[in-house]
């Protein structure tokens, strides 16, 4: 299962409900692929077929949506429904 948090233009940001368990969030496009960090600060993980620029904006994305992800991670993950 994978929830979408949200989506912004061709944006998809979501996480995995097995993975692990530092927070984290995905993110696609039909472009790339990226995961970001949340703590201890937000960071990139890992990415493919963005462009340096798009990284950016992406990372700018997260950090102002940061509360959000952080409370629907924690909404989900402590239901039980990983």
């Amino acid at each position: 299962m994978s929830p979408t948090i949200f989506k912004i233009k061709n944006y998809r940001f979501y996480f995995f409900s097995k993975e692990e368990n530092r927070i984290h969030v995905h993110v696609i496009s039909p472009v790339g692929e990226a995961k970001f960090w949340l703590e201890p600060t937000i960071a990139l993980a890992s990415y493919t077929g963005f462009s340096t620029r798009q990284l950016s904006a992406l990372q700018k994305i997260v950090e102002r949506n940061k509360n959000e992800i952080i409370k629907k991670w924690k909404k989900h993950f402590e239901t039980g429904s990983n």
